[in-house]
């Protein structure tokens, strides 16, 4: 395996070699995905020093103009940020190298590389790993000192698309119940890139369901309902084939938050989520525990309430499985989008889930995405202050009816401009507020 990936070139680094201390050594995730092949825009580097790892960080901090933040003053780690990298400084633990890459989690993040002396240190045989994807501890002990390596076995096997070694496995399942001790935010965490990777992701929370890592956390997941995230894996990618927009509209989040996606909230985790919890009150309750955000766990349980809407409707045995959004009339596309609001792709993947018509799902996917369409996003051609100027309307509950209906007119088509909205209204008034309404003009 060629040492030649970014990570391990100091010419990649935002600073010099010569700036680093003769024992210092590269280490963890870096080196992993370097020997790997895995490259990202965002240089991300660790490094292990035996002495004044602090000190090396500040300095190095100092000569470059860049960020400094102490992370651990205890265990002597610092970190160093530049504008597209972060490099941190730790003293290692035990007395040696090699005892310090001992402690670590798995054997494919226990090599260290010395860039001075361009050598590998591999003492638990990670490299053999790496060449086999597998995933391997390095000891049962180094999972009970930190419980949510158990949960990140299966983060990691998902994200480097890794076998778990059968041993490991093994000792997951047995110390699966010291996963409660772990604080809700770092299990969150984990789970949230479960449940924004594709398939991949699935693969592995259904293993990590099966180790028994998700009962404390979300007790109602059953095999259908992770069967039913499978196939919004499915959707998500069917969707996004027939419309590339579709794929960044899921992975995205609420429009005043997009750099939320960055974290990992996202419409497509909100989906998930919602076939993961049951519809009893300890759902909101479990979303809660788990330290969602308050947008996070109002838009599931809106996709629990509207549930019913979304799924096939198979009380008529004589039809072949009629659909509700085969039918939709424009009336009720736009109520849908309405109730639904900006959790709609969450909407959407659902539905394709529970098995709507993939065409008409397409159908308003491109409404959706097309902020103009009147459907999916009306824009008012009257405000009340124009009912009031123009009708002599007085703000009242029939006000607000009246304004429903125009903008329920102008998704049918009936009305398109304000000169059709006003005659609409008149004629809504003359007829006491009745349903009744213009024929759009020929």
């Amino acid at each position: 395996m060629l040492a030649s990936a970014s990570a391990l070139l100091s010419s990649t680094w935002p600073f010099s070699l010569k700036d680093l201390p003769q024992d210092a050594y590269l280490v963890g995730g870096s080196v992993r995905d370097a020997l790997l092949g895995r490259q990202s825009p965002h240089l991300d580097l660790d490094f292990v020093l035996a002495h004044n790892a602090v000190d090396t960080a500040q300095a190095i901090a100092e000569c470059y103009d860049a960020g400094f933040v102490l992370l651990d003053a205890e265990r002597r780690i610092a970190r160093v940020v530049f504008s597209d990298a972060t490099a941190d400084f730790a003293e290692q633990m035990g007395g040696s190298l090699e005892a310090d890459l001992r402690r670590r989690d798995f054997t494919i993040n226990a090599i260290a590389y010395s860039p001075h002396h361009n050598r590998f240190v591999d003492p638990v045989g990670g490299t053999q790993d790496l060449k086999q994807n597998r995933l391997c501890m390095i000891s049962e002990q180094n999972l009970n000192d930190d419980p949510l390596r158990l949960l990140r076995a299966h983060r990691q096997a998902a994200q480097l698309k890794f076998d778990l070694d059968p041993n490991t496995q093994q000792s997951i399942r047995a110390l699966a119940h010291l996963i409660r001790r772990v604080a809700p935010e770092r299990v969150y965490a984990e789970l949230s890139y479960l449940l924004n990777a594709s398939r991949s992701g699935t693969k592995q929370l259904t293993s990590a369901w099966k180790d028994g890592l998700l009962k404390p956390w979300l007790p109602d997941v059953t095999a259908d309902s992770l069967a039913e995230v499978a196939r919004i894996d499915v959707a998500t990618a069917d969707l996004g084939r027939a419309n590339p927009a579709f794929t960044s509209c899921v992975l995205s989040w609420l429009r005043d938050q997009q750099q939320a996606a960055g974290v990992g909230r996202s419409w497509l985790k909100v989906a998930k989520l919602s076939c993961l919890t049951a519809d009893s009150s300890q759902a909101e309750a479990q979303l809660w525990q788990l330290k969602c955000s308050r947008a996070e766990v109002q838009s599931v349980l809106l996709l629990r309430q509207i549930r019913q809407h979304l799924a096939p409707d198979t009380k008529d045995a004589t039809t072949d499985a009629s659909l509700p959004w085969q039918s939709l009339t424009q009336r009720q596309q736009y109520e849908l989008f309405k109730q639904s609001g900006d959790a709609f792709p969450a909407c959407a993947l659902v539905a394709m889930a529970l098995g709507a018509c993939g065409d008409r799902v397409t159908e308003m996917m491109h409404r959706f995405i097309d902020a103009a369409d009147p459907i999916a996003h009306p824009d008012p051609l009257l405000t009340g202050h124009d009912l009031m100027a123009q009708l002599s309307m007085k703000p009242s509950p029939r006000m607000g009816q009246l304004l429903e209906s125009l903008s329920i007119a102008h998704a049918e088509g009936k009305i398109s401009d304000r000169p059709s909205a006003i005659a609409f209204a008149q004629a809504w008034i003359a007829g006491s507020g009745s349903d009744r309404s213009p024929e759009k003009p020929a």
